[in-house]
């Protein structure tokens, strides 16, 4: 894929924060972007990075109508030594494209999908932070630009990355969040777009969320669509409920985001003897296992948040407290392993980190 960047002037370039306090969730953006076009006479073509800057929209452009759009959410990590490293970018470039399929969209390569990062990165290198906690998230998008009301699947597409420094996505940091277990409302039942990465599934999930703040709760924990029974699936992560010294996660059933982060938390978890399940899970086995102490921790695990601890569970107002509103052990072993292998800090024993090479580390290597 050839690439054209059309480099901002540094008169023009803005200011970086250094106070990781201050970077809060995806606040501040980059200087650059990239953009590439689809048709289907040219498939994808005219890949640029440019100054980060508005898309100009007719008022009929089909995405405003009718959600044809999809995404992916992964960071860039600084190690100690101040190399630039992904977390799997490959397992997003995969959903990606399962997200397209479901969405009647093209496909974006693979090695293009994370050229595009990659090669972003390496000009915007000096945002990724310092620091554990902070990182440089990344967001790819798709589009569909057809110009028109008719209801079907556009000609054209808009694929773009962008870029943003970020610290903590809960401003509770890794300490234990609550959460309120809605259901009277829906995220997404199975054959809909559950497990797929789309604004349309988020959209869904705001009332549910205002809801979940005003009741003091940080987030919603979703149930089923058929019998509003089995737990699915926290706002912005999977879940987790270490049970019975299992750790015990609801499986992929068609509504479920297929999370890169749970997946990774099921494998660290197996690499380091802990027992795993895959299974359906009750709210009324989850109430009754806190109660009777058989549940001693709950999790929610996401790219955003990466692994963020529960406290209490709010459930026909009544809260539930889960290990004295503290981070337990398991949850900490797996948040300091996981993000030890992301920052770099300790081996990493799946070969899941692939390095950002950035243009010194090229000419030191010639």
């Amino acid at each position: 894929m050839k690439i054209t960047v059309y480099p901002v002037k540094d008169s023009e370039r803005k200011p970086h924060i250094t106070d990781n306090k201050q970077l809060g969730f995806c606040k501040y953006f980059t200087d650059l972007m990239f953009v590439m076009q689809y048709s289907e006479v040219d498939g994808w073509h005219n890949a640029e990075i440019r100054k980060l800057g508005p898309f100009q929209l007719e008022p009929s452009t089909l995405v405003l109508h009718y959600a044809q759009e999809i995404f992916e959410g992964l960071k860039a990590y600084r190690t100690k030594d101040d190399h630039i490293q992904l977390f799997r970018p490959d397992m997003n470039a995969k959903r990606f494209n399962r997200s397209a399929a479901r969405l009647c969209m093209p496909s974006v390569p693979e090695n293009d999908f994370i050229a595009s990062i990659e090669t972003l990165i390496r000009i915007e290198h000096d945002w990724v932070p310092r620091g554990r906690g902070a990182a440089l998230y990344i967001r790819p998008f798709m589009f569909s630009t057809d110009t028109t009301l008719g209801v079907r699947a556009s000609s054209n597409y808009t694929y773009s990355v962008i870029l943003s420094p970020v610290g903590p996505y809960y401003q509770e940091g890794f300490n234990p969040v609550s959460l309120y277990v809605i259901d009277d409302l829906v995220r997404a039942a199975k054959g809909g777009l559950g497990e797929a990465k789309t604004g349309a599934n988020y959209a869904a999930s705001l009332l549910a969320g205002r809801v979940a703040r005003e009741k003091g709760c940080a987030q919603v924990l979703w149930l089923d669509a058929a019998e509003h029974r089995f737990i699915e699936e926290v706002g912005a992560m999977n879940i987790f409920f270490v049970l019975d010294d299992k750790l015990v996660t609801p499986r992929l059933n068609g509504s479920i985001l297929p999370g890169v982060t749970r997946d990774s938390v099921l494998q660290l978890a197996g690499h380091l003897g802990l027992k795993t399940e895959e299974r359906a899970i009750s709210i009324d086995e989850v109430i009754g296992g806190i109660t009777t102490g058989s549940i001693t921790e709950i999790f929610g695990s996401g790219t955003a948040a990466s692994i963020s601890p529960v406290g209490s569970l709010k459930y026909r107002d009544r809260d539930y407290v889960v290990s004295n509103r503290k981070v337990g052990p398991i949850s900490q072993k797996l948040y300091d392993t996981l993000m030890g292998v992301q920052y770099g800090d300790i081996p990493d024993p799946f070969n899941w980190i692939h390095p950002v090479e950035l243009p010194q580390e090229k000419a030191a290597a010639v």
